[in-house]
């Protein structure tokens, strides 16, 4: 259900590959304030639903601004950024979900250390916007390919007037990897740790901070959805619905969610990509393969829900209420 309508004001290639898109409100109103790290889900013209990292700091946003990786459609893609790239023009109208945040700073830590690859630093980039408001200590790491560092210009001139180490750059994946260890090692107690990028670059940061004895209350990451994922094994889903129960059958590298989609079984969803949490199912028996960014370790650990878009059933069968 669309909560926004908003207008393209303003388009601008960032860097080679990633486009910079300002949204305003189609009827000129104020927009819905938001936690720095959230991402809002749009409703593009291709006919998909995704979400973007937002790079202001949240407070009184006169417009939202997003920044979108070019990833076409063939090459692993599912639309929406092919859509933006080719598409999307200045006065083009598109709905939107209110802002969502799971990414939010801790305002207690004693210094926030970001690290961002890629496209990566959209969420970082607000943080280190409300670092600036605020005045808080920050550390910044970034890792980009040459040529490629989006919002550069930005981060050096927010850094540079906060206290804290303030911004270093890596255009090599061994010198960044490198300099990830020092750093980590460096950081005062009270220091969190953010993180935003690839999968494998973000999997490394948080294993690398574990193994230097960092706790998990001060690890943060975000992903932008799920990354490619293991087709998976087919398994058998009950589906109760309208007091009718219905066996299917789930095969490798097709989602639950588009199995019950074949079947005429409408469930509400979004992104699909595991990030807005609409497609959440009920589980009623078996166990699910939680491939989702949206529920917390807690919700995942008790069992009883499922985002039908990305996740699976660890076993044989799933039992699931619409």
């Amino acid at each position: 259900m669309t909560a926004l309508e908003l207008v393209i004001t303003d388009i601008a290639e960032e860097v080679p590959g990633i486009r910079s898109v300002t949204l305003e409100a189609a009827d000129g109103a104020p927009l819905p304030g938001y936690v720095p790290g959230s991402h809002v889900v749009l409703e593009l013209g291709c006919g998909r639903r995704n979400a973007y990292s937002l790079t202001g700091d949240g407070v009184d946003p006169a417009a939202y601004r997003i920044s979108v990786l070019h990833v076409p459609a063939g090459a692993g893609g599912n639309g929406g950024s092919e859509w933006i790239h080719r598409e999307l023009t200045p006065g083009t109208k598109v709905g939107a979900l209110l802002p969502r945040s799971a990414f939010p700073p801790v305002a207690r830590a004693r210094r926030h250390l970001l690290i961002a690859g890629g496209i990566g630093v959209t969420p970082i980039l607000s943080h280190l916007r409300a670092a600036r408001r605020w005045g808080r200590e920050v550390q910044v790491l970034y890792t980009f390919r040459p040529g490629r560092g989006a919002h550069l210009d930005d981060i050096e001139d927010l850094a540079g007037g906060l206290p804290g180490p303030g911004l270093e750059t890596c255009t090599e994946r061994e010198a960044f990897t490198r300099r990830l260890d020092t750093v980590l090692a460096e950081q005062p107690i009270g220091t969190h740790l953010y993180v935003c990028g690839p999968g494998p670059m973000m999997d490394a940061t948080l294993a690398a901070a574990a193994a230097a004895g960092w706790p998990d209350s001060r690890l943060h990451s975000e992903r932008f959805g799920a990354d490619a994922l293991a087709p998976g094994e087919p398994f058998t889903v009950t589906v109760t619905h309208a007091g009718n129960r219905r066996e299917l059958t789930v095969p490798s590298g097709v989602s639950l969610l588009e199995t019950l989609e074949r079947t005429g079984l409408d469930v509400p969803n979004m992104c699909r990509q595991g990030v807005c949490g609409e497609c959440r199912l009920t589980v009623g028996g078996g166990t699910p393969l939680h491939r989702d960014l949206y529920l917390s370790d807690d919700e995942k650990a008790a069992g009883d829900a499922v985002m039908a878009c990305v996740s699976r059933a660890d076993g044989p069968t799933l039992e699931v209420s619409l």
